[in-house]
C-alpha cells in the first residue's frame, strides 16, 4: 500500500517509518500567517467577563499576469480577531493602512438570526508583528518597536529581536537585483 504525502508516493516501508515517528497523523495543523493592511480602525470590544477583543480586517494582495499577459491584482479580506493583552495593544497601535504581520487560527463561529444559520471564518490572532503605517510608507517605523505574541502568563510584549551586528559586507555598493 502506498501513500500520497506531499505530492510525493512513499513505499509501505516508508509509510510505516513515518507512522512510527507521527503516529497515524491523527495531528493537525490549523496555522495562519498574514501579512496585510488594516482595512479600518480596530473595534474594541469586552467579553462578559471583561476580556478586551480587537476585530479588524486586513487586506492581502496577489500579483499575477493573465492568459493575454495582463498585470493583474487579488484582493482578499480577512476579519481578524485578538484577545487579552494582544488585544489591548492591538486597540491602542493599530489604525486603517496600518501594515502588520499576524500569526494565528482559522475559527468557524455559528450564529442563528431570522431562523437562518449563518457561518462565518475568522482568523484569531496568538502573534502579531507592527510592519509600519501607510504614512510612513510601508517603512519599518512602528509605534512600538514591538513583536507582539499573546502572553501565557506575563503582562509586558516581547521586545523585537536587536538588529545584527555589522559584518562588514554592508560595505560593497553593488546594485544586485535581489
Amino acid at each position: 500500500m502506498s501513500a500520497l504525502c506531499f505530492n510525493f508516493y512513499f513505499s509501505k516501508k516508508s509509510v510505516n517509518y513515518i507512522y512510527s515517528l507521527f503516529g497515524r497523523f491523527d495531528m493537525s495543523v490549523n496555522k495562519v500567517i498574514l501579512v496585510g493592511r488594516l482595512g479600518r480602525d480596530p473595534e474594541e470590544r469586552y467579553t462578559a467577563n471583561q476580556q478586551p477583543i480587537c476585530s479588524f480586517a486586513v487586506a492581502t494582495s496577489r500579483r499575477y499576469k493573465d492568459k493575454e499577459g495582463n498585470n493583474q491584482e487579488q484582493t482578499e479580506w480577512h476579519n481578524i480577531s485578538m484577545f487579552g493583552k494582544l488585544a489591548e495593544i492591538g486597540n491602542q497601535y493599530l489604525k486603517k493602512g496600518s501594515q502588520v504581520y499576524l500569526e494565528g487560527r482559522l475559527q468557524t463561529n455559528k450564529s442563528e438570526k431570522d431562523g437562518q444559520t449563518r457561518y462565518f471564518t475568522q482568523i484569531v490572532a496568538s502573534q502579531m508583528t507592527f510592519l509600519g503605517s501607510k504614512d510612513s510608507g510601508g517603512s519599518n517605523n512602528n509605534d512600538s518597536g514591538m513583536n507582539q505574541t499573546a502572553p501565557a502568563s506575563s503582562s509586558e510584549p516581547t521586545a523585537a529581536s536587536a538588529p545584527p551586528a555589522p559584518s562588514g559586507l554592508d560595505e560593497f555598493d553593488d546594485d544586485i537585483p535581489f
